[in-house]
């Protein structure tokens, strides 16, 4: 459908499906009673679970609780009209796509081969026979979901190193 609307150069404009967004986002924190910072957390993180589960393919990644906080200190002491912007800006200065990192990727890419091999060699060693009785199909997928779980955790443990 989408593709034919192009085709036929009748697609909506960009603009108006943003403000269309951006007003469906604002009627949510417009319906929710919101008295302090809890509750303005859970309406931002709803959000957030709503865009990421309407939006097959794209992910965005939440903001920083400090960010949050700011951003409810700012829509708290706005008036009734100005706290649409508030959320707006908020939104487009925070919300960003959430992007898989290149040690991800090729960990991805070079652990299911490399279990193969890694699993062959070992059939061959006394110590290691018994890994013969695992199978491949089990094999491969357990060594890749531990090696990224791996990669990730490094990555954040890194991360939390070069922050503080």
């Amino acid at each position: 459908m989408g593709l034919l609307m192009s085709y036929m150069n009748k697609g909506v404009p960009s603009v108006q499906v943003l403000n269309l967004l951006t007003d469906t986002v604002y009627k949510q924190f417009i319906t929710k009673d919101i008295k302090n910072f809890d509750e303005f957390h859970i309406a931002m993180l709803d959000i957030f679970i709503t865009f990421n589960s309407a939006l097959p393919g794209m992910h965005y990644d939440v903001p920083q609780r400090e960010d949050v906080e700011e951003c409810f200190r700012k829509w708290q002491e706005s008036t009734a009209e100005q706290k649409k912007k508030v959320i707006e800006d908020f939104m487009v200065k925070f919300v960003n796509l959430s992007k898989l990192d290149d040690y991800t990727m090729i960990t991805g890419l070079v652990t299911p081969p490399a279990a193969m091999a890694l699993k062959r060699a070992g059939e061959n060693v006394p110590q290691l026979n018994k890994i013969k009785i695992i199978p491949d199909v089990v094999f491969v997928p357990t060594a890749t979901l531990l090696a990224l779980i791996t990669v990730k955790l490094t990555r954040r443990l890194s991360l939390r190193k070069h922050i503080a």
